[in-house]
């Protein structure tokens, strides 16, 4: 069992269990009923999604020390919310079911996906490489 983080419209894995969307928007254009279909998501879990506010700021980041400042942000932001709390609880589902959580961005390493998996990582999570 384990998590796995994907780009959302990306062909599923075999395996890869329920498919969780953290982005702030559904898909423009996308009928609610082939979200999953259309391999976007099967639930879609917004608390896991920067702001629109942090979202805007990280288009326009460039440079390393501006994606830290963007990590710093988004981590402040899910520990005022309920985010936090829901990252603990897909960690210990880890280990019993298999998931995948994912955002629309082409770039894991400058997608807030990249920190969820950190996150979920320093949790204890079970994560597929």
């Amino acid at each position: 069992m384990a998590i796995r983080i994907v780009k959302l419209g990306s062909p599923r894995e075999e395996n890869e269990g329920l498919r969780l969307g953290t982005v702030r928007r559904p898909p423009r254009g996308v009928k609610k009923t082939d979200f999953a279909i259309r391999d976007f998501y099967d639930i879609w879990l917004p608390t896991l999604s920067p702001s629109q506010a942090l979202v805007a700021e990280a288009r326009a980041i460039e440079t390393d020390r501006g994606w830290a400042g963007f990590k710093r942000r988004f981590r402040a932001e899910l520990d005022k919310s309920d985010g936090a709390a829901v990252v603990d609880l897909l960690a210990v589902l880890s280990h019993r079911m298999n998931l995948s959580l994912g955002c629309y961005c082409d770039d894991e390493r400058r997608c807030h996906r990249s920190i969820l998996r950190e996150m979920l990582l320093e949790r204890g999570a079970d994560l597929v490489a």
